[in-house]
């Protein structure tokens, strides 16, 4: 995939590894960053990639805390 900022539903799916139509149903639901130029979604790679960074800080501290509770830690 070439360097892009914005990217398209298609390019972002396939960036995420899922189908168009849930990366469809996260953006509708506001559950992951994107806005709308007219009735198509775009996403902007920087965002994008700091919205996975804090999805995987939020699960390395519930492992984390998991662990703690059953005396690994």
């Amino acid at each position: 995939m070439e360097k892009k900022e914005i990217l398209t539903t298609k390019e972002l799916a396939k960036y995420l590894n899922i189908h168009p139509f849930t990366l469809h149903k996260l953006a509708r639901e506001g559950k992951i960053p994107a806005f709308k130029i007219g009735t198509d979604w775009r996403f902007h790679k920087h965002y994008i990639d700091r919205w996975i960074k804090q999805k995987l800080s939020v699960i390395g501290k519930k492992t984390s805390e998991s662990k703690f509770k059953e005396g690994f830690l």
